[in-house]
């Protein structure tokens, strides 16, 4: 006790590491994830007064966190502001006003302190960016108040995260969703992945020797990528301008329905597969690394008629996208390219393909992000009523990442991270705030407990947060007719709630939660930290 009390560093990561080790365990089928290393940082703090990490520790862990979440939301964010993801933001908002008035109507009927409405709230909707605002916001009313916020918010939390998981399986158990068949109609939504595959067709259709193959894709609307195509034993690339004639065999790249739906329209399939032969072509999977080609579209980069290549696939993290004229690559994509043998070279420098540079992070342009956001934390924002809003260490970098996020680079700026980057320092940043905030409130949770009380804020958060839940859920299918796979992210992205995504994923087995996700996350994130601390001061009138 006395080597870590002596040692806050050595606490911290002990903390960190026992905390993830806990969160991969399984209990009722989910696992609960980095948030363990919050109850292990209340379960260190409760032992000793004086086991606590220093104040600028959960700062810098916030700003980090909150800032790689705007930047990787960025454009998904952006991308939400259409019909669809209107609507669904819109849900959100409402759930979310209407969870804000409850608390608030909790607070007075149960007479409860501000800092805990405030943690009962950020609690009920799972948000540690909301928290830290609230923290921060209760700065100036001493330690005391902080720890009750945080009290309030670790006793609700285990709630939080089982309401919007019962609340899925009570639907859909009701329902009986058919996930699958409900996927299969919603390509226009833009899934975040695709299982792709590749079949060698034979042309037995004459027609389309009349026009280049680009005017057939986008006529029959062919969602498939064309690779090579042999005649008379020569291989050969296929470009947007090539005419396809009877008897050529080309190969095809996209899902496997797609695949049969365009070899039936254009002739028949053969067990061949072309990228066996290397005589003249070959391929290459190369990363992007390249600042100069990251942040662009393919539409942009013109590949084809500047390498004389063929990217039939882009693989970012563990999800496979199939090209698109406006698919924009970003460090750290994996792209298959195919082109002539003696382009290789060419095509890898084009790209990039260093393994190093993607393990590099630009900190000047990353310090210079977070500056801004900083700058804008502190901006006092006035409210009715003579009240002042700042959006603080969590709301400002946020807000910031998202707009460079979507902006993708200044001139020969790029304000994204590779991939692999961010993903570190976003589980990084939180693994720092939850560590410092949870052991510097551990022996006011311990004393709570002790005391007999607290029960009664697990039970008003889960019942909080299962009444929002299941009213988004049945607002969004049944009123807005939005699919249920999508919903399922978008209750997950309003409670911003990792392990309840990872539950609805695992019930519609696919990545379309994904997306529902990413649409509403930003928004969540931003209103929870803004009405979070409304409640604080509305609680103190």
């Amino acid at each position: 006790m006395e080597i870590l009390i002596a040692n806050p560093l050595l606490l911290l990561f002990v903390v960190a590491a026992l905390g993830m080790v806990l969160g991969r365990i399984r209990i009722l089928g989910v696992q609960v994830g980095v948030a363990a290393v919050l109850f292990t940082g209340l379960a260190f703090g409760a032992l000793d007064p004086q086991l606590r990490l220093p104040e600028f520790v959960v700062q810098l862990g916030l700003a980090i966190f909150v800032y790689m979440v705007g930047l990787a939301s960025g454009r998904a964010f952006m991308r939400s502001f259409n019909r669809r993801g209107l609507r669904a933001n819109a849900l959100v908002l409402t759930a979310l006003l209407c969870g804000a008035g409850l608390t608030l109507l909790l607070a007075q009927l149960l007479a409860l302190d501000p800092a805990v409405a405030a943690g009962l709230f950020v609690g009920a909707t799972t948000n540690t960016p909301a928290l830290a605002g609230v923290l921060e916001t209760l700065r100036n009313s001493g330690e005391a108040a902080q720890a009750t916020a945080v009290v309030a918010y670790s006793l609700a939390y285990p709630g939080g995260v089982l309401g919007v998981i019962i609340a899925i399986a009570l639907i859909q158990r009701l329902w009986r969703i058919d996930y699958s068949r409900e996927a299969a109609g919603l390509r226009d939504y833009g899934a975040t992945g695709e299982h792709l595959a590749n079949l060698t067709v034979r042309i037995t259709r004459a027609e389309l020797s009349q026009a280049p193959i680009q005017f057939w894709r986008e006529q029959e609307h062919w969602h498939v990528i064309l690779g090579r195509y042999r005649r008379h034993d020569e291989l050969d690339l296929v470009q947007p301008d090539t005419v396809l004639q009877v008897g050529d065999e080309v190969t095809l790249v996209g899902t496997h329905e797609d695949l049969h739906a365009a070899a039936a329209r254009m002739g028949e399939v053969v067990d061949i597969n072309l990228t066996f032969d290397h005589s003249r072509l070959d391929f290459r999977r190369v990363f992007v690394s390249n600042p100069k080609v990251a942040g662009r579209t393919l539409a942009e980069l013109r590949i084809p008629q500047r390498l004389g290549a063929v990217i039939t696939r882009v693989r970012r993290g563990d999800m496979e996208f199939l090209p698109s004229d406006d698919l924009r690559l970003e460090l750290g994509d994996r792209v298959r390219v195919v082109c002539r043998r003696d382009h290789v070279e060419r095509v890898s420098q084009f790209f990039g393909d260093s393994y190093q540079a993607l393990s590099e992070v630009n900190i000047p342009i990353l310090a210079t992000g977070l500056c801004l956001g900083l700058m804008l934390g502190m901006v006092p924002i006035p409210l009715p009523g003579g009240l002042t809003l700042q959006l603080g260490f969590a709301g400002g970098p946020l807000l910031v990442a998202l707009a460079l996020g979507a902006i993708g680079h200044s001139g020969p700026v790029l304000w994204n991270l590779p991939f692999s980057a961010n993903l570190t320092l976003r589980q990084f940043g939180l693994l720092l705030f939850l560590a410092g905030v949870g052991t510097n409130s551990g022996y006011a949770f311990a004393s709570t407990l002790r005391a007999g009380e607290g029960l009664d804020l697990l039970l008003a958060g889960a019942l909080l947060t299962f009444t929002l839940a299941l009213s988004t859920l049945i607002i969004g299918y049944r009123l807005l007719k939005l699919p249920m796979n999508i919903m399922l992210g978008v209750v997950c992205g309003q409670h911003t709630q990792p392990a309840a995504l990872g539950y609805a994923v695992e019930q519609s087995r696919n990545d379309l939660p994904h997306l529902g996700y990413a649409t509403v996350f930003p928004l969540a994130t931003v209103v929870k930290i803004i009405l979070a601390q409304l409640i604080l001061l509305l609680s103190q009138v």
